[in-house]
């Protein structure tokens, strides 16, 4: 996997492994979203490292928010899709680029009946080595609009602002995403292990933890008497939702069995959203 490591801080991209397979499963703890959340969708593109995943979420007809580390250096199109399943074995995962030097085009996507789009990471993004001007946000700009999925509410600016500290840490906030599920196997060893498939959106809830003027950080241990899951690897870009608005990003965890605290970028604040109102993007009034 690439983690993309920065100091303590494991980023949350999965990297895709050959043969068309996915290296990854879904949030850890939790369980199956269904159709709860149709805007959240899974993303996969090709960088310097090769193929990646995240996920990500619709926030208007023609854009797709995601993790700046999902959309930074990207190489060709990014793949879009909705579907809750995404594969239950390698044979139906998503395919390898005709050239992966190039990365995925329009048509092949379309071919196996993706969504396209291209990607663009914040201009701020600071690569993990800035907490105060993380700006760990980017969008996909699909190709053609979605019209049959409603997209998600933005919270508004300073929202996450009203939890005090007291507060935030009896407060849950809703993960969503495509990303591994870290367990025990059926038989062999019974180190907690990452499981490959079936890949599928999932859903959990974390209590908050910290808050700082950037970052919403969560308690993502299934063991916490007070939520049910966290984040994990792939899930990097996927939503995190409080009182009907999305209120962060996926964007890491200090763990690499991922049962520990999650740090999710805040949408919430402006130079996050005065950068997506150059996409049309605005949040809720």
């Amino acid at each position: 996997m690439n983690l993309r490591r920065t100091v303590a801080i494991l980023g949350l991209t999965t990297a895709m492994v050959s043969g068309g397979a996915l290296a990854a499963n879904a949030i850890t703890g939790g369980q199956a979203d269904g159709g709860g959340h149709p805007n959240v969708g899974m993303i996969g593109y090709y960088d310097a490292s090769g193929r990646q995943r995240c996920s990500a979420t619709l926030v208007s007809p023609t854009i797709v928010l995601t993790a700046g580390h999902c959309a930074d250096g990207t190489i060709g199109k990014t793949a879009v899709s909705f579907d809750s399943v995404i594969a239950q074995d390698p044979s139906s995962s998503l395919p390898p680029a005709a050239d992966p030097t190039v990365g995925y085009t329009a048509a092949e996507l379309a071919a196996d009946g993706w969504r396209s789009g291209t990607a663009y990471a914040h201009p701020a993004y600071s690569h993990f080595t800035d907490k105060d001007s993380w700006n760990d946000v980017g969008v996909v700009v699909l190709d053609q609009p979605v019209t049959d999925i409603t997209p998600v509410s933005l919270a508004p600016v300073g929202y996450l602002d009203q939890f005090t500290p007291s507060v935030l840490n009896s407060t849950l906030f809703t993960a969503v995403g495509y990303g591994v599920d870290v367990t025990r196997a059926d038989s062999g060893p019974q180190n907690p292990t990452p499981q490959s498939y079936p890949i599928l959106r999932r859903v959990a809830d974390a209590p908050g933890q910290k808050l700082t003027s950037q970052i919403l950080q969560v308690n993502g241990s299934s063991n916490d008497s007070k939520g049910t899951g966290g984040i994990c690897f792939g899930d990097s870009g996927g939503p995190s939702f409080n009182g009907g608005y999305q209120v962060g990003v996926a964007s890491y965890t200090y763990s690499s069995t991922c049962r520990s605290i999650d740090g999710l970028q805040r949408v919430d604040i402006p130079v996050v959203q005065d950068w997506l109102a150059g996409f049309g993007v605005y949040p809720a009034s």
